[in-house]
């Protein structure tokens, strides 16, 4: 069974593949980063639990469907499998941001998904990494640790809140989860 301290939680948009300001609406517009995929892969070799937590409101707002986000998904299940990588859960959130919903980040609907699937009493000392500050305020109801990448719209984030990499900030800043990941597994390996 996965434990709290041995789990990453990323988001997917920004931190694994490309985002866009007009949205990834289809398997051709997904591109994930080949370092992201790598470092997927080198996490999970070192026994560590990986998961993504994704608001895809794309699907609310009709630029794409339930079943074309499932073809995106399954490429990436693909490729971190072919890099020797498995994602233990995807959650997303399809839902647009007046649809009252509890699972669109930050709220920690997404991040309790993932706690039920993978039978954790909590996700306390989890890691979450994102590109955003929604991202990071979700993993903060949960107890994570927080780390923002610069990749997506990570430079922006950080722009906007130049407290997240001030001395004494808690966040953990990173060039992109490639970097986060040779951190951690120096800092914590097996």
């Amino acid at each position: 069974m996965p434990s709290p301290d041995r789990l990453v939680i990323l988001d997917r948009d920004g931190v694994i593949n490309q985002d866009s300001d007009a949205y990834v609406k289809s398997l051709d517009e997904f591109h994930p980063y080949p370092s992201a995929i790598a470092a997927i892969g080198r996490l999970s070799r070192a026994g560590w639990t990986v998961a993504v937590a994704t608001n895809q409101s794309g699907i609310a707002r009709g630029y794409y469907s339930e079943a074309t986000l499932g073809e995106m998904h399954a490429e990436l299940r693909r490729r971190v499998t072919e890099a020797g990588g498995e994602l233990a859960h995807i959650a997303y959130c399809p839902h647009g941001p007046d649809d009252h919903c509890d699972c669109r980040k930050p709220l920690p609907g997404l991040l309790e998904q993932i706690r039920v699937a993978l039978g954790l009493e909590s996700l306390a000392g989890s890691w979450m990494v994102g590109d955003s500050l929604r991202d990071l305020q979700a993993g903060e109801t949960q107890g994570c640790r927080n780390v923002l990448v610069k990749t997506g719209k990570g430079e922006r984030t950080l722009a906007k809140h130049p407290e997240l990499a001030a001395p004494g900030s808690k966040t953990g800043v990173f060039n992109d989860l490639a970097g986060f990941v040779d951190w951690l597994l120096t800092k914590q390996p097996r």
